[in-house]
């Protein structure tokens, strides 16, 4: 697979997502996002570049129970998972730049400001991490949504299920995490939560956007369609759902009413 030009969003997109220096994923050099490539060829890169300091584990990693949260370094720990979420969804939404090149520059322009949201992201995790004694590659990782989001065969499925689907989850699950820390009283690790969630809401409006744009559709029936397959709309709602913020991103009444309703037996589960 040949590399993208020089100066085109394709290439910081590729540069991102093959490096396996640290300090260029937690703060890559600032995208071209005006010059794109010419006839972009499909480049569907199958795995990630990691900096060594990011052991992998394939065990995934088990949330702390609350109580747990009171020691610092289980709070360290688990905002090392959410940093390493943060960073393969960075690298997803570069990973889409160049697996689907004949989407619309303006979408492929969001999503390089979306990745780079993500990667400030990791900046707030990161000075967390370090404030409790801690520092980035301390704990495991797992690529898990990279062995998924992936399957994704086109643009729409993309959105469906990173934006729609994980992001959407976590504007359940960040919510529910402030509480955590807070009840444990670390107010900085809370505001990172809701910090988090709060720039998640434009992320999944972003997806439901251009999944509408793409599919024609903004139902339930065609979101859990465009999953690939085996993912099911199971895996992408917290417990509770937030409804207040799913629907101020776009997400319709009707289709989180489907969304609390859907049973792990229902068909794509």
């Amino acid at each position: 697979m040949i590399a993208p030009p020089p100066d085109t969003i394709e290439r910081w997109a590729w540069d991102y997502v093959v490096a396996t220096d640290l300090a260029h994923k937690l703060a890559p050099p600032p995208c071209p996002s005006r010059v794109a490539e010419d006839d972009a060829p499909v480049r569907r890169i199958e795995r990630p570049g990691r900096p060594p300091e990011l052991v992998a584990n394939d065990r995934r990693f088990k949330t702390p129970r609350p109580g747990a949260l009171k020691v610092p370094e289980r709070r360290a720990e688990l905002l090392h998972t959410f940093l390493h979420h943060e960073l393969q969804a960075a690298e997803l939404m570069c990973w889409a730049i160049l697996a689907f090149p004949e989407a619309p520059r303006a979408f492929k322009v969001g999503l390089a400001a979306i990745a780079r949201d993500e990667v400030r992201h990791m900046a707030l995790y990161r000075e967390a991490i370090e404030s409790y004694g801690q520092r980035v590659g301390a704990f495991p990782v797992n690529d898990w949504f990279w062995e998924r989001v992936p399957r994704a065969t086109s643009a729409a499925s993309f959105v469906a299920t990173l934006g729609i689907g994980f992001e959407g989850a976590n504007l359940d699950h960040a919510l529910r995490f402030a509480e955590h820390f807070r009840n444990v009283g670390d107010e900085r690790g809370a505001a990172i939560q809701e910090q988090v969630h709060a720039e998640e809401i434009p992320h999944v409006r972003f997806a439901m956007h251009w999944f509408v744009v793409f599919t024609g559709r903004d139902d339930f029936a065609g979101w859990a369609a465009s999953l690939p397959a085996p993912l099911s709309p199971l895996l992408m709602r917290g417990s509770p759902i937030r409804r207040e913020p799913r629907l101020r991103a776009g997400l319709s009444a009707t289709f989180l009413d489907e969304l609390e309703r859907w049973q792990e037996h229902a068909p794509g589960s």
